[in-house]
């Protein structure tokens, strides 16, 4: 992706980084403050249309409603919305915002280079967001696609951060007599693989994410918090509008391995700003329940 003019001219962002180290101008004071009563992060393509018409614009909107970290899906040409990756990750922290995961096309050919680049921007985890068809049509495709998974495991230890996958409904279609989601966590290492669990894609497919937590627990280290309308269309909606049971779900975090989430909703109704906005207020609230 190229950079649009509203995103970040890199030289005025370089210069201007340079005059505030020079003059001693302090951070943001959230910066500068205690780590905050909680991680709630957001998945950047939710508000994919206010990045692209302004991507530092957005993140003052994302922290002034309280969102402190956030997750990519903007790489392209070595790039993260058009802005290298330490740019990126200036850009964010200027903002209050922790750069913290990326969702990225990585595969054993690019690794090399993607995991340069997400650790450069800073971030902890790299996710690789969903398999092109075409690679996946027999169990055997799947359990390669798993040793692969392994491979690029291992070279996101050795830098320092975490690999995973983040699953949407066709991972649960059984594929000769076996369900692919099953293959890839049975055949993963934990060590070099998590599951990014989509609770909405993964109740679209009529599976029960705590049976989940059971059969494979401390496997889940990040989640996307997606929540879906009781409606035909099963739209995904703000969190706590839906029919999702993220009050128990969150109580089980720790079996499950949660580490942090992000939000995520596909489509609005209501303004972007103020679903976002309510979808962190009910999160904001639920963890605050849990902590008394």
């Amino acid at each position: 992706m190229k950079a649009t003019k509203n995103m970040i001219d890199r030289r005025t962002f370089l210069q201007g980084f340079a005059t505030s180290m020079a003059a001693g101008l302090l951070l943001p004071r959230k910066l500068l403050a205690v780590e905050p009563d909680f991680t709630i992060g957001i998945q950047l393509y939710t508000i994919r249309d206010l990045v692209q018409k302004d991507f530092i614009g957005t993140l003052k909107i994302l922290s002034k409603i309280g969102y402190n970290s956030v997750e990519a899906a903007g790489y392209n040409d070595r790039k993260f919305y058009g802005l290298t990756p330490k740019e990126y990750h200036l850009i964010c922290r200027e903002n209050g915002i922790q750069a913290l995961s990326t969702h990225s096309n990585v595969n054993t050919g690019n690794a090399a280079k993607v995991i340069e680049d997400t650790a450069g921007g800073g971030m902890k985890y790299l996710v690789l967001p969903s398999i092109p068809k075409e690679m996946r049509q027999t169990a055997d495709d799947y359990k390669k696609i798993a040793d692969d998974f392994n491979l690029i495991g291992e070279k996101c230890n050795a830098s320092g951060i975490r690999f995973g996958y983040h699953n949407h409904a066709f991972e649960f279609e059984k594929t000769e007599g076996e369900i692919p989601y099953d293959i890839l966590l049975e055949r993963t290492d934990p060590a070099l693989c998590f599951m990014q669990v989509d609770f909405y894609w993964m109740v679209w497919a009529g599976h029960d994410p705590v049976e989940y937590f059971n059969r494979f627990p401390d496997r889940f280290e990040l989640w996307h918090v997606k929540d879906m309308k009781s409606t035909d269309d099963r739209e995904s909606t703000e969190i706590g509008k839906g029919i999702i049971n993220f009050t128990g779900l969150f109580k089980l975090k720790d079996k499950a391995g949660m580490k942090y989430f992000f939000v995520e909703q596909e489509l609005f109704k209501l303004d972007a700003v103020e679903s976002i906005n309510m979808s962190y207020q009910y999160l904001h609230n639920l963890l605050e329940s849990n902590r008394r």
